[in-house]
């Protein structure tokens, strides 16, 4: 049974809901639905996050930039010469963002591999995190036997070669064995 207080708070909870709803309704009643992307199209916010790594001036219609890596894992194949692969993995900033270039240098026994990627300028994207993984196989061909250290994007790792990596070339081979 509803006493008069019941009623009375009830009765201005509905009309507080009254008021709070014609608040939210345009002039005139009529609410304009919001433009929205098509649905191929990529999708931005108002406020982009900041990307783990700036990226560089544009060039053109496209911005170039640093892939952020997070995890660098050495595999050592089974093979002689032994193959080295480096397998960087991490987060591109957007939708939009792509790996762009994958570079490599040796400096003694360090070899410094740059992940770089591109985005076009003015693109409206998608502003969620886009995981990447990229495999990068080291110029290990000839290499003495040591401890090498790799550098993708200020993520280290090292790897130890145990004997030199070449191929023997003054072995005698038995012609019967061709």
């Amino acid at each position: 049974m509803l006493t008069k207080t019941n009623l009375y708070s009830l009765c201005a909870i509905l009309a507080l809901l009254a008021i709070a709803l014609t608040a939210c309704a345009a002039p005139g009643g009529v609410i304009n639905p919001t433009p929205t992307a098509e649905p191929d199209q990529p999708v931005s916010s108002d406020t982009p996050a900041p990307s783990p790594v700036e990226p560089t001036e544009p060039s053109g219609n496209v911005i170039l930039g640093v892939a952020a890596v997070e995890t660098v894992e050495i595999r050592i194949l089974e093979s002689f010469p032994v193959q080295i692969h480096v397998v960087a993995r991490g987060n591109l900033p957007d939708g939009c963002t792509t790996i762009d270039h994958v570079a490599q240098v040796r400096n003694g026994d360090t070899f410094e591999v740059r992940i770089t990627t591109s985005r076009p300028a003015g693109a409206i994207c998608t502003m969620a995190l886009v995981p990447f993984e990229e495999v990068v196989p080291l110029e290990v061909a000839g290499l003495p036997a040591g401890t090498y250290t790799v550098d993708v994007n200020r993520g280290r790792e090292s790897f130890t070669l145990d004997v030199d990596n070449t191929l023997p070339t003054d072995e005698y081979v038995d012609p019967e064995y061709l």
